[in-house]
């Protein structure tokens, strides 16, 4: 109980409007769980550049779910991390679930500096989300019918943010997961040929990989009007971290006792619920 109101504390949810922030936020509320919303536009507002909004934030809250904005990989995230985190607990916040990503070494200092606090910390370590290509940039590609990326035949096991979710809640909400590191990608590894004959399956429409450098691509997202800043991040991603965790991890298994779900299963069921419907013709 928060001592101030009487009320049952929160749980925090950093990214609330994000690909994994939303569905653990659902998966709350579906709970009957106390939660807030931290984000620029919730009440009150959360920005990571502006840390005198964290405090109030943090009132009244037991654990919570950081995801940091734009990505743990940027320089600066580690730092920022473990200055949430010493507010967090200056606060009382009893549990900390961290999202971090595979192969980003700004990504693995900020899980040690938040592990190094001693506190109640579980780390989600996710390999690429499956739900890039259904709600995020290569959506559009898709639709195009076109996968013009670099990576040629490199493998990836990617994760559906389903799963990450679902790893988040347990994480909050249930004990046993204190100082765990779940890495969490699908049953299996796929290049992005393969991601592209899954896709031309679920929606019943021809999409193929086109193989191009970082630099093509680079430019190519420039003549799109993509933002500098965001062109940095993409073609650091591709020539960096995609391709180079060539393994599957059981994380998912780990945490919640039951398989990842796989690329197959994930473009099905995006395609069952209209992720890539074209728009009738007028």
């Amino acid at each position: 109980m928060n001592p101030k109101t009487n009320e049952p504390k929160q749980t925090l949810v950093l990214g609330a409007t994000g690909k994994t922030g939303r569905r653990v936020l659902a998966r709350l509320q579906e709970r009957g769980r106390p939660v807030r919303a931290g984000s620029r536009n919730g009440v009150p507002p959360f920005d990571w550049e502006d840390p005198a909004t964290w405090g109030p934030v943090l009132e009244g809250v037991s654990a919570a779910y950081i995801s940091f904005y734009p990505d743990l990989a940027v320089p600066g995230a580690p730092e920022a991390v473990r200055a949430f985190a010493d507010a967090a607990l200056d606060h009382n916040v009893q549990k900390l679930v961290l999202l971090s990503g595979r192969g980003e070494e700004e990504a693995q200092r900020a899980e040690q500096a938040l592990l190094d606090t001693g506190a109640d910390v579980t780390i989600v370590r996710c390999a690429w989300f499956m739900q890039n290509f259904s709600e995020d940039f290569m959506h559009s590609a898709v639709m195009d019918g076109q996968l013009v990326l670099p990576g040629s035949e490199s493998q990836e096991p990617f994760v559906d943010a389903d799963d990450i979710a679902d790893v988040a809640v347990a994480a909050l909400t249930e004990d046993g997961h204190r100082g765990e590191i779940y890495e969490l990608t699908s049953p299996r590894l796929y290049t992005l040929t393969e991601v592209a004959a899954e896709l031309s399956r679920a929606t019943g429409r021809p999409v193929t990989y086109v193989p191009v450098t970082v630099e093509e691509y680079a430019a190519g997202a420039a003549d799109h009007g993509v933002p500098p800043e965001l062109i940095t991040f993409l073609t650091y991603l591709f020539g960096t971290v995609f391709g180079n965790n060539a393994y599957t991890s059981d994380g998912v298994q780990r945490a919640l006792g039951r398989p990842a779900r796989d690329f197959a299963t994930f473009a099905k069921a995006a395609a069952a619920e209209a992720a890539w419907e074209l728009e009738p013709a007028t």
